[in-house]
């Protein structure tokens, strides 16, 4: 059985939609006559309709958000617990949502688990819902007849992930919202104040201050030109985004903000902590070390650490120590380093892993902290002194206005 995607008309004359499964076209056309639906469309729920390339088949492809698939994840470990079928625990978590992309997701799975492929390869199908890391978990957890708890661990994952990635987000949003205000309200001051205000000088003979003068070039300039710098603006970082999607280029822009000094380590930080929780989660699930390492290494967003990691599986293939091979790369932190030699020789490298993701979730948390409290009075005393500055130029010449008049 597959998913199919309809469109129907009801007795109303209004247009519904929604998910169905069934063996075929026709099956799913009969359900929606049975159910006092005219069928307008009924397509398979893994293709786009109106038609397409296979190409374009393969870039449409849905996938999920975070969480979503932190709900999905929840919800199958709690039926598959419960020593439920596997395809019933995913009919149940398909009934449950209401978004029919989701619901269509779900069931074509499920198909799949019916026709006898095992979950992590039926999950294959949707890799942008489903990543690498989250398809071996599941194919170990399979393996090992330990579905459940992996899920368990898998759901605790990707809940703490979203938990972060949410409040890395909060923590960016009031800095952004900051800075928008500041440029919108200067150039509101030089568009339509300054004008206004310093129009009683262009009729002296006088020579104006040089802040004056500068202040009345600025907003002459704005006024002129404002329009097309901003279009300008927006197709420059259009186009920047659009080159460095290229992967040289994109290496290359990566290592260029490593070599920031504030931005390395924040970077740093968010990569290797990354890295060290699913390694971390991978190889409690049973995932051999060398697989763990390739998936860990692909989930790290800057293309030079994901070399590093890729090196890194690379010396441990070759027979050197996780420890060693990771003090080799300059990348990985020396208190990571020290706590993954204390987990190999201990025989505890999942517990030490994961205490070293926490660790350095935790710094980053402090450092993300420190930046933005510096940075909120920062931007006070910059608005501040451009505000300064803009009423200091129209000040001056007022205060030598009985001179000019005479």
């Amino acid at each position: 059985m597959s998913a199919y995607r309809y469109k129907a008309l009801n007795s109303a004359g209004k247009l519904v939609k929604g998910v169905l499964e069934g063996d075929s076209e026709r099956q799913i056309r009969s359900q929606l006559r049975a159910k006092q639906l005219r069928p307008v469309e009924v397509v398979e729920a893994n293709t786009r309709s109106g038609g397409g390339s296979k190409f374009s088949l393969q870039l449409f492809r849905p996938g999920l958000s975070a969480s979503e698939v932190s709900l999905i994840t929840r919800q199958l470990a709690t039926l598959v617990a419960s020593s439920l079928p596997l395809d019933e625990c995913l009919q149940a978590a398909a009934e449950q949502t209401r978004k029919a992309k989701t619901k269509a997701i779900l069931l074509q799975v499920r198909s799949k688990v019916a026709e006898g492929y095992t979950l992590a390869d039926s999950m294959a199908q949707y890799p942008q819902a489903f990543g690498d890391m989250y398809r071996a978990m599941v194919h170990a957890g399979e393996q090992a007849g330990q579905l459940a708890p992996v899920l368990e661990q898998l759901a605790d994952y990707t809940e703490n992930s979203q938990h972060t990635a949410q409040k890395l987000k909060m923590a960016m949003i009031y800095p952004f919202v900051l800075v928008a205000v500041a440029i919108a309200v200067v150039t509101a001051l030089m568009v339509f104040v300054v004008p206004e205000l310093v129009g009683i000088f262009t009729h002296t003979k006088k020579a104006l201050p040089p802040l004056t003068v500068a202040l009345i070039a600025t907003s002459d300039f704005l006024q002129a030109y404002g329009v097309v710098m901003f279009i300008a603006i927006v197709i420059g970082v259009v186009g920047f985004q659009q080159l460095i999607k290229e992967p040289k280029r994109r290496r290359h822009w990566h290592g260029l903000l490593l070599k920031v000094p504030g931005i390395r380590g924040v970077i740093t930080s968010m990569d290797t902590a990354r890295f060290s929780s699913t390694l971390s989660i991978l190889m409690a699930s049973g995932v051999p070390l060398l697989d763990a390492l390739r998936i860990a290494g692909a989930v790290m967003g800057n293309l030079v650490l994901r070399d590093a990691a890729k090196h890194v599986a690379v010396r441990v293939q070759e027979g050197s120590s996780l420890n060693r091979a990771l003090a080799q790369e300059a990348f990985f932190p020396p208190m990571m380093v020290h706590m993954v030699a204390s987990g190999e020789t201990s025989g505890d490298l999942e517990t030490m892993l994961a205490r070293s993701a926490t660790n350095q979730e935790r710094e980053l948390e402090m450092t993300l902290g420190t930046v933005m409290g510096l940075f909120e009075p920062m931007m006070v005393v910059v608005m501040g002194g451009l505000v300064l500055t803009i009423v200091m130029a129209i000040l001056m010449p007022i205060f030598d206005l009985n001179t000019m008049v005479r």
